[in-house]
This record gives structure tokens, C-alpha cells and sequence, in this order.
């Protein structure tokens, strides 16, 4: 079973027509306003899922800044995963600057079926991600309903691209030292922050941390894979595209060449995805 664990899908709506979204929303324009960025929608997704042999996705959201686009996008990722529940599985967006609008929003992807928030932006979003007192309610009503967070992270060093943001390993760190009991996924690798594991207090702190492999082929070389299986095992990396920007044959491209070995990969390609997702081989 094949599982990409970082997509990225909007309404037909916006795809037809951004302009409005673009105007409206800070995250949205700095990830969508070049000409050549990438738009899809469930149905484009799913044709790529059936060309790619990929069995599940995980859709996520994006960290929009105002709370009334997190609940209309929220909607369609909701409805998305209710016309294809074998194959997507869905992550919404919630706005903590808004604490109650967010918990409240929490709740209603709990009842619609979401397994997880995600993929924060906290510098665009506008909080500090260790802010403790305005975390902790939202982190402990995730924990409670045993969600997933998912959060965009950055390379401290390296070359600039359009939503690079500055969610550094340091602060991504003191995240998952706060907050134990929480299922983190740090987008893109988690910004390098694995190869901090060679430090005990950090390796202690990623003990319920995961990373997903997202514009991976972007960022890093994919000796990246084995570095980071032998600084942490392959049960802590999930393959994830961040489709549309990728699609997921060029990223399983550079993975099969590096014959990782078969449990490694199989834990790779899904199987921690299984685990963390709780579905099985046939489907969510």
C-alpha cells in the first residue's frame, strides 16, 4: 500500500478563479500568485492517485489567515473524503490567533470525518507556535480526539522560494519538547531538524514526531533517506509529494534506486501511514 501523506487540493471554484483568494488571504498569495503555480481539485488528484498507483492520499489544507476560508475550505476537503472514502484521507485548518472560532472549528472536523489540522503556517498565520497559553487548549482538544498535527517547516539554510516561511528546526523542537502526548508531522523534512537527533535531549524530545518527505527532491539529496533512517529509523519518515507541485512517480523515481531495503520502504510508501492514520491495506 502506497500512501502520500502531503497533498495539497482546492474547490473547482478556486482553480477556475483564484483572483479573489489571492486578494483576500496572505498564505493563499504567497503560495499561489505565480503564474506557473499548480491548482488542483479532488478529481484531479484522484486521476493522479489512479495513473501513480498511489492508494491514499492525505489532502491537506493551507494556513489561511482568515477563519471564514478555513471552514469554506475545510467544507470541501470534508466533502471530498465523503465521495472518496477508500482513497483520501482529510486534514483541516483552523486559525489560533481566534481561539474560540478555532476550537470550535476543531470540533466540526472531528464530526466531519478529518484526521488531523494541517498544514500550519504559523509565521504567515501570525502566532508564535510557542505560545503556550494560546496552544495548549487547541493542542489538548487535539490530543483528546487524538489528531494529527501537521505543520509546514524550514530550512534554516539554503536557497528562497515562494512560502519557504521561517518555522526553523529550534522552534519546531521546542514544539514537541512542550507538548509530548501530541502526533506531530513536520512537513519537508522538518526543515533538517533530524539531523539534531545526534543530540540526546533532541532525540528524546521527537519520541511521537514524524516527517514527511514533501518537496523533497527541492531540497535535498536523496542520500537524505538513509541519513535520516540511520539517525532515526525509517518509522519516522512518511512519503509525501506535496502534489500538485510534484507528482508522486517523479519522487518514487528517486526513492526505489536507493534500495533502502523492503521493510524500510514498505514503512516508508505506507506503513507508518497505516499506523498513524489507522486504516488498513484495503482502505481507510
Amino acid at each position: 500500500m502506497i500512501v502520500d501523506f502531503h497533498t495539497h487540493i482546492f474547490s473547482p471554484k478556486i482553480k477556475r478563479d483564484p483572483t479573489d483568494y489571492l486578494a483576500r488571504d496572505a498564505c493563499f498569495a504567497e503560495l499561489y500568485s505565480a503564474p506557473q503555480a499548480k491548482i488542483a481539485t479532488a478529481d484531479d488528484l484522484i486521476a493522479s492517485m489512479d495513473e501513480n498507483n498511489i492508494d491514499v492520499s492525505v489532502v491537506l489544507n493551507i494556513g489561511w489567515t482568515n477563519p471564514e476560508l478555513c471552514t469554506e475550505t475545510n467544507d470541501y476537503i470534508m466533502e471530498s473524503i465523503a465521495r472518496f472514502p477508500k482513497r483520501l484521507a482529510g486534514f483541516g485548518m483552523v486559525q489560533p490567533r481566534f481561539p474560540d472560532a478555532a476550537l470550535a472549528e476543531l470540533k466540526r472536523c472531528v464530526k466531519g470525518g478529518l484526521k488531523g489540522i494541517g498544514e500550519l503556517r504559523p509565521d504567515v498565520q501570525g502566532y508564535d507556535l510557542n505560545d503556550k497559553d494560546l496552544m495548549s487548549p487547541l493542542v489538548d482538544a487535539m490530543v483528546k480526539s487524538d489528531l494529527i498535527l501537521l505543520t509546514h517547516a524550514s530550512e534554516p539554510l539554503g536557497h528562497l522560494y515562494p512560502g519557504k516561511g521561517t518555522i526553523t528546526p529550534d522552534i519546531l523542537f521546542r514544539f514537541a519538547a512542550a507538548f509530548p502526548k501530541l502526533t506531530l508531522v513536520c512537513a519537508h523534512w522538518g526543515g533538517g531538524l533530524p539531523f539534531f537527533a545526534l543530540m540526546p535531549e533532541v532525540k528524546k524530545a521527537l519520541v511521537n514526531v514524524y516527517f514527511d518527505t514533501a518537496a523533497s527532491l527541492y531540497l535535498y539529496d536523496a542520500q537524505i533517506y538513509r541519513q535520516v533512517i540511520s539517525l532515526l529509523g525509517a518509522e519516522k519518515i512518511l512519503f509525501g509529494t506535496d502534489y500538485p507541485l510534484l507528482s508522486p512517480n517523479r519522487v518514487l523515481k528517486e526513492i526505489k534506486p536507493l534500495a533502502l531495503g523492503k521493510e524500510p520502504e514498505r514503512l516508508i510508501l505506507g506503513g507508518n501511514a497505516e499506523k498513524l492514520l489507522d486504516i488498513c491495506g484495503c482502505g481507510i
